[in-house]
């Protein structure tokens, strides 16, 4: 996809030379009705990030589209990040970044192993992630200098990427996909929304579209919906990252608006997280079965969370109209793995981490 048709770039031309971007996104992704029970029509519709690149979809190539490009400007040969054991984020940027021709180290926090969970942590590694099992918080945080330092001294010039890819540079995609709505919106795809609804982890998502949403000239409202208890965002601290993606947009382009954003335009909804992040929820599932029947693959640590939420908006008749943006990968990763999915190839405290729950 050719940088010139970035809607953030159509948008503010003077962005496309001074922030580095490496295509990834096969075009904008569609807006289409959303039919659930209990809502009339007109008032859901879904945003389908679910097939946003080829390789690997989600919201994650939004944010690797620049994360990567900004790598590679500065000679980087190895990414380093760091998730739970079945990161999306992590396999995204596994399976990009090989393309872009860098390697991958992936330091792991410890989650529920549900299925879905497995099978990525087995993915990572069919995909060629260096794979380090820090366990905890705090042993996340040891080993990750560690990986860095080891890097370092090979001389590969590591790149750290937030979790979730969610950084000034990283929120950037999502102010562009805020634009690339505000476009759709203005040609007929949906009434302009008045809630947007996201899962909220990192919070890239959430801070770009609400900054972007304000940018673009939208009055929308995005809703977070927290799905995690590890190190979880604040409305504080997203105002925060909004300024600071605002400056470096402004910093590349000087037109661009000095917009300015208040804690209130950043709503979460803390009701859905269950007993902690990974742990599926009787609401999320439900929510899944209701999306298969509407054909969305969600999963229960992300998606389903969200749009549970989402649903008990339908008994509001003032509700809408309103948009799920699906933040999940919809492309086959594991038909296109280079490797089988053999717990062989995981180092060997990861598995045991899979033995003790077999």
């Amino acid at each position: 996809m050719p940088a010139a048709d970035l809607a953030l770039f159509r948008a503010f031309p003077g962005l496309r030379d001074a922030l580095p971007r490496l295509p990834l996104l096969a075009g904008p992704t569609p807006v289409e009705p959303l039919a659930l029970p209990g809502f009339a029509p007109g008032t859901l519709y879904v945003k389908r990030d679910e097939r946003s690149a080829p390789g690997y979809g989600g919201n994650k190539p939004r944010k690797l589209e620049f994360l990567l490009a900004g790598a590679r400007a500065r000679g980087s040969r190895r990414l380093v990040t760091t998730g739970g054991l079945g990161t999306n984020h992590g396999l995204a940027t596994t399976i990009h970044g090989a393309r872009a021709g860098l390697s991958t180290t992936l330091v792991l926090i410890d989650q529920p192993l549900t299925t879905d969970v497995r099978e990525k942590l087995l993915l990572d590694a069919a995909y060629g992630a260096e794979l380090v099992y820090g366990r905890s918080v705090a042993g996340v945080a040891l080993a990750t200098a560690g990986v860095l330092a080891r890097a370092h001294l090979r001389g590969e010039r590591p790149t750290w990427i937030p979790p979730g890819g969610s950084s000034p540079l990283g929120n950037a995609g999502f102010v562009s996909a805020a634009f690339e709505l505000a476009e759709q919106v203005r040609a007929g795809a949906m009434p302009e929304p008045s809630d947007i609804y996201v899962p909220l982890g990192s919070s890239g998502t959430q801070v770009g579209l609400q900054l972007g949403m304000r940018l673009a000239g939208l009055r929308t409202r995005v809703v977070g919906v927290l799905v995690t208890d590890i190190l979880p965002p604040t409305p504080r601290r997203m105002l925060r990252a909004a300024h600071a993606t605002l400056a470096l947009l402004r910093r590349a382009d000087a037109s661009i608006p000095n917009t300015r954003l208040t804690l209130d335009d950043f709503y979460v909804v803390r009701d859905q997280l269950g007993e902690g992040y990974g742990v599926p929820t009787a609401a999320g599932r439900a929510a899944l079965e209701a999306a298969a029947d509407a054909g969305l693959s969600l999963d229960t640590t992300y998606t389903g969370k969200c749009l549970a939420a989402l649903i008990e908006r339908a008994a509001d008749p003032a509700s809408g109209p309103l948009l799920f943006w699906n933040t999940y990968n919809a492309i086959d990763a594991v038909a296109a793995a280079p490797q089988p999915l053999e717990p062989a190839l995981l180092p060997p405290a990861l598995q045991r981490r899979l033995a003790r729950e077999a």
